[in-house]
């Protein structure tokens, strides 16, 4: 891979708004994985008194996003380097994409029951491994839709769009089916159904929403390629990081540091709304109700830094969100007893930063894509950041462990945000020396 070549952004042709919008949607319609299951609704439930105590429940959730990490971390290669030798990037994120929508769907049979708790972290891991590789092969369709001069307010439009879809389907349910005390079909919270119902419409919501991306993405032909076995395509990992250490050695440092901060970030979004319920005292519902007010915050805020990101360029966007999620994280731990209205501050402080970090990461690596390595890079991308990807949530669980030991408290869970902090941390310290893309070279 020669960093001075071609990269498939300086040979992506012209796009239009429509194109664009359309490929947002796979975001909007995707997300409700994220917003709904991962973060506010699900993963509250599955940690609930219903399925046992709230430090056994959170560490368990841990245990499981733990080892989902891992299984991305061993597929995305071989996965990724198909998609680019076979051409069929659109053809593979479809697959996943109702796969993702089948699981979603398939939470429903987990009910309020101690026995259904590891039931449900095993369909959540593996809905995890699934949406990761579908984010790959997303990712990689970037160059179908910006240029060199637009991926950062492309990137961030897109991430913007999942916020923005997050607030509709996460207010849709919570008015429709939880907050009621008979909701729509008559569904009430008698054994979990209102939460359960809500995993089916999710699915629905991602199988319907994602369609018009599928309508302009098109596969690339390419030249029919052997097939490679997953051996060999750990082999050919390896050597595309000997490469790009031979001719582009700050994108290996890149890669390096945003493995660090985009666990962390993963982590502020699987533990957030946990640590919201669990320490501050939100309400499932409060806690869906600031789940809209914070993609709101978000989609708007990411949009706004994507134009920044064009402008002053995405290491500077990454190093101010970074710094201020920090700074944020110890906040809420120091004033972890300010209940309610402490969290609704500091929880909307950092959904400002959060969604620009991940944007501008996702543009700063597009800025550096040979022609024709989308999926591999991407999928490099993806497997160094699942690598690390065990340290947020085991960070989390061991400070809830030494929490415990320090203060003999029966809940500590308000400590685990130190091991989310100090992940962020490492990432800013590692990308501080990071080169733009405009000054890689060799050295």
């Amino acid at each position: 891979m020669d960093a001075a070549g071609p990269t498939a952004l300086d040979v992506a042709g012209p796009t239009s708004k429509r194109k664009i919008i359309a490929w947002g949607m796979w975001d909007w319609g995707s997300q409700p994985f994220n917003t709904v299951i991962t973060t506010f609704v699900f993963s509250v439930y599955i940690t609930s008194s219903s399925f046992g105590a709230t430090n056994a429940t959170s560490t368990a959730l841990a245990i499981s996003t733990a080892i989902a990490g891992l299984f991305v971390a061993l597929l995305a290669p071989v996965l990724g380097q198909n998609s680019d030798r076979s051409g069929r990037t659109v053809r593979n994120l479809r697959l996943q994409t109702w796969l993702l929508a089948g699981l979603s769907a398939s939470l429903y049979v987990v009910k309020p029951e101690p026995a259904f708790l590891w039931v449900g972290l095993i369909l959540l891991g593996v809905g995890s491994v699934v949406s990761e590789i579908a984010g790959v092969n997303y990712n990689a369709t970037i160059d179908q839709v910006a240029t060199g001069k637009t991926v950062g307010r492309v990137s961030g439009f897109g991430w913007g769009m999942g916020y923005l879809g997050g607030i509709i389907v996460l207010l849709a349910l919570y008015f429709l089916l939880i907050q009621p005390e008979v909701g729509l079909f008559g569904v009430t919270d008698t054994d979990g159904m209102d939460i359960r119902v809500s995993m089916l419409l999710c699915g629905l919501w991602t199988l319907i929403f994602t369609i018009p991306a599928f309508l302009v993405l098109k596969d690339r032909p390419r030249p029919k390629a052997p097939r490679v076995g997953a051996k060999d395509s750990y082999r050919l990992v390896w050597a595309s990081i000997r490469g790009l250490w031979t001719t582009s050695r700050h994108t290996v440092y890149f890669l390096l540091a945003s493995a660090l901060f985009r666990d962390g970030l993963a982590g502020v979004f699987a533990f957030g709304a946990i640590l919201a319920a669990g320490t501050f005292g939100l309400s499932a519902g409060d806690v869906i109700v600031f789940g809209a007010a914070a993609n709101i915050v978000a989609g708007f805020a990411t949009m706004g830094f994507g134009m920044l990101d064009d402008r002053l360029g995405p290491k500077r966007v990454i190093l101010i969100s970074l710094g201020a999620l920090v700074i944020l994280g110890i906040a809420i731990f120091v004033l972890h007893d300010g209940g309610p209205s402490t969290f609704w501050v500091l929880g909307l402080l950092m959904t400002v930063f959060v969604g620009p970090a991940q944007a501008a990461s996702r543009s700063f690596l597009a800025r550096l894509i040979p022609e024709g390595k989308n999926g591999e890079i991407f999928g490099l991308y993806a497997t160094t950041g699942r690598v690390v990807s065990f340290l947020s949530p085991a960070a989390f669980g061991v400070f809830i462990a030494i929490g415990a030991a320090v203060t003999g408290q029966e809940n500590t869970q308000y400590w685990g945000i130190l091991g989310i902090v100090l992940i962020l941390a490492a990432g800013f310290a590692v990308m501080l020396p990071v080169k733009e893309h405009g000054e890689h070279s060799v050295s």
